[in-house]
C-alpha cells in the first residue's frame, strides 16, 4: 500500500461475533495493525514488551491498563506502556489502529 491514499476505517470490516485484524505495516522496528471488534468482543488481559498506541477509528471501547478502565470513543487515543497488563472490550462495535514500536 505504499504511496496509496486510504481511509483506515474502510480497510477492515466488522464481522458478527468476531474480532477482525489486518496488518498494514510489519517492520523489524514495529507494526501497524487495524482491528474491528463486534459488540462485546475483546482481547483478554495480556502484556506486550513494547509501548503501543491505540487510536479509535470508529465506535466505543474500554481499554483496561493495570486494572484501570479507560473509556475511548472515535477520534481518541491512548498509549499502553510496555510490560503493563492490558485488555480491550467493545462497549459497542469499534475499529482501532494499533501501532507498536519496538525498542
Amino acid at each position: 500500500m505504499p504511496e496509496q491514499i486510504s481511509n483506515m476505517a474502510e480497510l477492515v470490516s466488522y464481522q458478527n461475533g468476531s474480532v477482525v485484524s489486518k496488518e498494514i505495516i510489519r517492520k523489524p522496528t514495529g507494526t501497524t495493525t487495524l482491528f474491528a471488534f463486534d459488540r462485546d468482543q475483546g482481547l483478554s488481559e495480556h502484556t506486550a514488551p513494547f509501548d503501543a498506541l491505540v487510536y479509535i477509528l470508529d465506535g466505543e471501547a474500554e481499554i483496561i491498563i493495570s486494572g484501570e478502565p479507560h473509556p475511548l470513543k472515535t477520534g481518541e487515543m491512548i498509549i499502553m506502556p510496555g510490560g503493563k497488563p492490558h485488555a480491550l472490550k467493545a462497549v459497542r462495535r469499534f475499529k482501532m489502529m494499533l501501532v507498536m514500536i519496538r525498542s
